[in-house]
């Protein structure tokens, strides 16, 4: 009984999202543009060395990567902060709060549905695409299995920058200009923008010990290369599991602490 409350937010956010189809097909044709610019950029990088192989990433391992970064970015990012900020401006979350549920809960479960429409409308089709561009580049195997619970974890560390983000409006009341260095912060030190594996040893390493990695770095990686060994993936998958209680367990603490700062203007 206690999930079925959950599942009735998350069915709610799949009826949401069903009226913004257009959205969703407008997204899907800019992954398309994007995955035609990208290759054609990596293409011309890739012809300018006289190896195949750069860092340990072929024009294909590089081109699938980026595109695929970009609908993960689609599918994981729910812009809660343009939601919640203003609700703490105006004085709505006091509402929230009222709400028989803990409110991380009842946003993350809102919000749910979004993540569900935003997979089959975006990312799975845009991993479609991909697969057949590369002519079937991609290795179908038990990497696909383990890249499930590994998005999924991400999908979780994403959330809860985003929510320690939305907590910040308490102390700032105006989240524009945090959200937009989060976005530059994460996407870049994340991999999404530059795959890691291009960035200089001693960087990479820092990286590495980062919660940012394990949002798109880690779960790509596990899905392209096929090669690595069960010990590397299960160490990868562990370092994503481990960010996920300290993401949460941060989030948690600092709402705790956040909250009694609200104040609620105009009435």
């Amino acid at each position: 009984m206690k999930l079925k409350k959950y599942f009735v937010l998350t069915r709610a956010g799949i009826i949401e999202s069903l009226q913004f189809r257009i959205s969703a097909v407008t997204v899907l044709v800019g992954n398309i543009l994007y995955i035609i610019i990208t290759y054609f950029l990596w293409k011309a990088i890739y012809s300018s060395v006289d190896t195949d192989t750069v860092n340990g990433m072929t024009l294909y391992d590089t081109m699938i990567y980026l595109a695929l970064a970009t609908a993960l970015f689609s599918f994981m990012e729910t812009y809660i902060v343009w939601s919640i900020g203003p609700a703490i401006q105006n004085g709505k979350i006091v509402l929230d709060l009222l709400k028989p549920m803990k409110y991380r809960s009842y946003v993350f479960w809102s919000y749910s549905g979004s993540y569900v429409m935003n997979f089959f409308m975006t990312f799975l089709p845009t991993f479609v695409i991909v697969y057949f561009m590369t002519d079937h580049y991609i290795h179908l195997g038990y990497n696909i299995l383990l890249f499930i619970p590994s998005v999924v974890m991400a999908t979780v560390i994403n959330f809860s920058i985003d929510y320690i983000i939305c907590i910040v409006c308490f102390y700032t009341e105006s989240i524009w200009g945090v959200n937009i260095m989060k976005e530059v912060v994460v996407l870049l030190l994340s991999g999404a923008t530059i795959p890691l594996a291009f960035f200089p040893e001693g960087f990479r390493k820092i990286l590495y010990f980062l919660p940012f990695q394990s949002v798109y770095n880690a779960p790509l990686t596990i899905l392209i290369n096929h090669n690595m060994e069960m010990i590397e993936i299960v160490k990868m998958l562990g370092i994503q599991l481990l960010w996920c209680f300290v993401m949460i367990g941060i989030g948690e603490l600092f709402w705790k602490v956040s909250v009694r700062k609200i104040t609620v203007n105009g009435g």
